[in-house]
């Protein structure tokens, strides 16, 4: 008869067993990899982001993709160890950097360049794990961090949200949020009707040409930061730096307001004489932050742009009064439930070229399946509530 100590031998090595069945199932190799995000720069220096985890080999998503292989592909995701305070080698144009990760694997480092970046480019730094004996490193060498340099041209930067503001996400209900981000890809996501229209007129402003930057600050996680980029892509929603979160640290998950003004602090103040154009939804806190912002920032946020995802009319009052003490401080907040009210407004302020109303009226009713243009992919029903706009510039109006 077995001893107990053999029995113990016995369920250690089948348990080691199924866990390494598991990780080949998740699509495990057993080494680490580094992964580029996108980042901002000025012309002296950029902000390097990025994260070095197990690498774990994630199909591309396709529209046709069954639910199954969608769950399957976020628990890839989530379930990929990082290597904490990993050693990176970083390497912009002729200068070179040696960087290292935090105890979850995040590189967020400022490093100087060599030479004037270019404006109005995106700019390449090449990562590479250093090995060690006990890390084994994936064969992938000089993975890119892209930076963006934002134009001399431009006229304005915009700041967006992106869950319930550019990508339907239904945030403010666990379950479907839950349902929409485990069970659909990034080619079965939907943006609100007319969105990436809209954000291709403001990136192109007034002129055409000015090539406003776009920066995406988000409370989604790191671990989304391919599927996100992929919907953008797949949308023809114009990129831009992406700033998420450390899902990781439990204490700071509840956090956002914190994380977005702090993020949004550092972008105002690298870019001093850009004014902002800032956009997000009622779902959260957005109209809050935002309204700190005006506050903390005199003269630098031209407009709020408010996506209406509340049902609850106690949310749009609260909104309202929020407006009018935005109004007070020269800017302006517009609360919509509609894409093409936001760039009526825009238009109206000489911030997007008016012609640009038609493009994106056309994208709204095809992204609202009335054209037949764009093939159907599930979605969340639209809310509808009133448009409020306070402005300084106009008597305060309610507009239908």
């Amino acid at each position: 008869m077995p001893s107990w100590r053999d029995l113990g031998a016995i369920a250690s090595e089948l348990a080691g067993d199924a866990r390494r069945a598991v990780d080949r199932a998740l699509g495990k190799t057993g080494a680490f990899r580094v992964l580029g995000y996108r980042g901002y720069a000025t012309t002296e220096r950029a902000l390097v982001l990025g994260r070095v985890l197990e690498n774990t080999r994630i199909a591309s998503a396709v529209a046709s993709q069954a639910r199954w292989r969608n769950l399957l592909a976020m628990v890839q995701r989530i379930d990929a160890d990082p290597l904490p305070f990993a050693n990176v080698r970083a390497r912009l144009g002729p200068r070179e950097e040696h960087l290292v990760a935090d105890d979850e694997g995040f590189l967020r480092h400022w490093i100087a360049a060599a030479s004037s970046l270019g404006a109005g480019e995106w700019h390449t730094i090449h990562l590479d794990v250093e090995a060690a004996p006990e890390t084994p490193v994936a064969a992938e060498a000089h993975v890119p961090a892209r930076v963006l340099v934002p134009s001399r041209r431009a006229q304005y930067g915009v700041i967006s949200d992106m869950d319930d503001t550019v990508l339907q996400s239904e945030i403010t209900s666990f379950v479907r949020a839950a349902r929409l981000m485990l069970l659909e890809n990034a080619r079965t996501r939907l943006p609100f009707p007319g969105v990436a229209a809209f954000y291709r007129a403001l990136e192109r402003g007034v002129s055409g040409i000015a090539k406003n930057p776009i920066f995406y600050v988000s409370s989604s996680p790191w671990n989304l930061h391919d599927v996100i980029s992929d919907f953008l892509d797949a949308q023809a929603i114009p990129e831009g730096p992406m700033l998420l979160r450390d899902w990781d640290i439990v204490r700071d998950m509840m956090r956002t307001r914190d994380y977005k003004l702090t993020q949004i602090r550092e972008i105002l103040a690298t870019y001093p004489a850009l004014p902002f154009i800032l956009v997000g939804d009622s779902g959260q806190e957005d109209p809050e932050i935002y309204g700190t912002l005006v506050n903390e920032f005199p003269g630098r946020i031209l407009a709020i742009y408010i996506r209406n995802v509340s049902v609850h009319p106690e949310r749009s009052t609260a909104i309202q009064a929020l407006a009018e003490r935005v109004a007070a401080h020269g800017s302006t907040l517009l609360l919509a439930d509609d894409t093409l009210t936001a760039a009526r407004h825009a238009a109206a302020h000489g911030w997007i070229d008016e012609s640009s109303l038609v493009e994106i009226g056309d994208e709204k009713r095809d992204d609202e399946g009335k054209t037949g243009a764009k093939v159907e992919t599930p979605g969340v029903e639209p809310k509808t509530a009133p448009t409020v706009v306070v402005d300084p510039d106009v008597k305060r109006k309610d507009v239908e």
